[in-house]
């Protein structure tokens, strides 16, 4: 066949019924082809020619090489619809072929297909319909598209960097007057997540537990669960970040040096940047991108975030730190508040008065262990001023100029010991109408005294234990761990190693309360600081009523110097205080016939009162103690209370 023969193909239509007045047969000389072909040949853009049935008759080199194919015969095994991208098939379909029919041309961006990865290409898409020369010749069409994948590239690259440029400028403006730290890091997370085009931005922080890491914002719509706000991270998961102060970029997983951030391998992350937040040499948390895919960070991308990295520090450290003057602002006003009721509460007596050797050895005791913060376990008698012992302890170590804390464990009832001891958040049950701070942080950095620590509840004790341990605890109603520092000194009258033999009091609580006892001794074991005290409360309370009373009778002095004082130096102390009031001359009158009754057996029988009013509570409920009509719910306590109160008052369980 010479080269002037016509050649035949037939093609099918692709889009829609082919007009009824075409030819489905195109015949066109190769030599008309070849000269076609030498004026666009030269041309860099995509160039094809093709008949009214879309059939394929020509596409140039340039072509070709964009859409990926080799050669004429690749070029024309191809239905023309293919050139599209699928997903802009329907719309050549529908709007172009139409409108080149109708109009004659159709011009406008569209995405070609290349033929071996499937990508889009943008281009600059010209369609014009060549008619015949005479009527019934069939129509051509011819079409010139121009890549825009650079273009697009460049118009991506100027839109990013606008973003960037206005993420830092928005940035800026906001960690200077923004306090709202979570608030602003998560939009920070989110802004930067969609600048830098990846899956998950997280800022991470050091959580007030030793050791460990806290989410404090993150922004990962796709996320699987994994990684969620306030989750607690090992410190070594971003070890060496915090240890050099240096970006790690580079994918998860496989031996690269660095240890990997469970949560993170689990989310399916591979390629992850993360950037210290630096504050001068101090590394304050850590600002963390990451991507499902390997589409690693470039030292362009790590430019840039270094700058966010910067400006985040500075709204962190602001944030901090005005957090840090709040919550010394608020702790300060507290421990004022705390003290001024102190103030208005006049202690028993405001120092130790004594020169017996059984309270000498025991002032040397504190004079020992008071400069250490070891815990310390006051026993004595009700009345025998184990308070005050418990303020020397105090003033004699290095917290004297912290605040001094006590708490009466016996004073308060069983079900507000845990919010006094602790604090409670707003709503945390029904009354707590706005967030109390508890003993232990109002303690922070000074003492604790924990006065008949022997009545704390068995359901309390745990926690109690927890603090001592571990020196960190939650208010009620709240999951924040709270740190303090606090030196804990306990007192009680019980015998506390007995209660723990009969289960009746933690152990564990006992021995890390009793690391070093004190054991203050009984009025009437010091008979020779009788008078001592007598000539002190005298003077005090003469003052305080303006009387003018200087002599004690001797034999008063002798009475007093002979009697036990069961109730110790707080009955001695009332003692006096009643006999100034009754005395109207300089020579005190000592109602000493009073020292004939004995406190103690007062207390006895407030003891064996409670204990016949639960036994008769327990019958009446046929010895049911749980449950609304058990004898726990008429009494008004907790079960387990009921059950401490049953084994402190020697009452045998019955069975049911």
């Amino acid at each position: 066949m010479g080269t002037d023969a016509p050649t035949e193909r037939r093609f099918s239509a692709t889009s829609g019924p082919v007009h009824p007045e075409a030819k489905i047969t195109q015949r066109l000389p190769e030599t008309q082809l070849a000269r076609l072909g030498v004026i666009v040949e030269k041309s860099p853009d995509f160039v094809s020619i093709a008949g009214l049935d879309l059939g394929a008759l020509y596409v140039n080199a340039a072509g070709q090489r964009l859409v990926g194919l080799n050669g004429m015969e690749e070029a024309r095994a191809a239905q023309p619809i293919d050139y599209f991208f699928p997903a802009d098939r329907a719309f050549v379909e529908q709007v172009v072929t139409p409108a080149v029919m109708k109009n004659g041309s159709w011009s406008g961006e569209i995405r070609l297909r290349h033929f071996k990865t499937g990508e889009a290409i943008p281009v600059i898409y010209n369609c014009f319909r060549i008619d015949g020369a005479e009527p019934g010749e069939p129509m051509n069409f011819a079409a010139v598209a121009r890549d825009l994948t650079e273009r697009k590239r460049l118009e991506h690259e100027l839109e990013r960097e606008r973003d960037r440029l206005r993420l830092l400028l928005a940035l800026n403006n906001r960690v200077v007057s923004n306090l709202d730290l979570r608030g602003l890091l998560r939009a920070l997370a989110a802004s930067v997540r969609r600048v830098m085009e990846c899956d998950a931005v997280s800022v991470i922080l050091p959580a007030s537990q030793k050791n460990k890491l806290r989410i404090f914002a993150l922004d990962f719509p796709r996320g699987r669960g994994f990684m969620q706000e306030e989750i607690l991270l090992p410190a070594d998961a971003l070890g060496s970040v915090f240890r050099t102060g240096r970006p790690w970029v580079g994918n998860l997983g496989g031996d690269t040096g660095f240890v990997p951030l469970a949560e993170a391998l689990a989310e399916g992350l591979q390629s992850v940047c993360f950037m210290p937040l630096l504050s001068g040499k101090r590394v304050l948390g850590t600002l963390n991108l990451g991507r499902t895919g390997a589409s690693a960070f470039t030292p362009q991308d790590v430019e840039f975030l270094t700058q966010i990295a910067r400006q985040a520090a500075i709204a962190v450290d602001n944030a901090l730190a005005h957090q840090k003057v709040t919550q010394s602002r608020d702790l300060l006003e507290k421990q004022t508040s705390y003290l001024q009721e102190e103030i208005r509460t006049e202690h028993d007596f405001h120092e130790i008065i004594g020169k017996s050797g059984v309270l000498k050895r025991a002032l040397k005791q504190v004079e020992t262990v008071a400069p250490t913060d070891t815990a310390v376990l006051i026993t004595g008698e009700t009345g025998t001023g184990k308070e005050l012992f418990a303020r020397a302890l105090h003033d004699l170590s290095a917290r004297r100029d912290k605040t001094f804390v006590k708490v009466n464990c016996a004073a308060i009832p069983l079900g507000l010991l845990e919010s006094e001891l602790f604090g409670h958040e707003k709503g945390a049950f029904t009354g707590a109408l706005a967030r109390r701070v508890g003993r232990f942080e109002l303690a922070h950095q000074g003492t604790l005294f924990l006065d008949e620590v022997g009545d704390i509840p068995p359901e309390l004790q745990p926690k109690l234990l927890r603090v001592l341990q571990e020196q960190e605890f939650e208010r009620l109603g709240s999951s924040r761990t709270i740190h303090t520092d606090a030196r804990v000194i306990a007192a009680t009258s019980r015998d506390l190693k007995r209660m723990a033999a009969e289960n009746r009091f933690r152990s564990d609580l006992f021995y890390r309360l009793n690391i070093f006892p004190i054991a203050v001794p009984p009025l009437r074991q010091r008979p020779e600081d009788i008078p001592l005290l007598i000539e002190h409360f005298l003077a005090k309370y003469s003052q305080r009523m303006g009387k003018k009373i200087d002599v004690v009778p001797r034999e008063a002095m002798a009475a007093m110097t002979r009697y036990s004082w069961p109730g110790n130096v707080r009955e001695l102390q009332n003692f006096i205080e009643r006999a100034v009031i009754l005395t109207s001359a300089n020579a005190l009158h000592a109602p000493l016939a009073e020292l004939q009754y004995s406190i103690a057996a007062a207390g006895e029988t407030l003891e064996r009162t409670e204990r016949e009013h639960i036994l008769k509570t327990l019958e009446q409920t046929r010895w049911v103690i749980g449950g609304p009509n058990g004898a726990a719910a008429r009494l008004g306590l907790k079960r387990t209370t009921l059950l401490y109160k049953l084994a402190k008052l020697g009452i045998p369980r019955k069975k049911v």
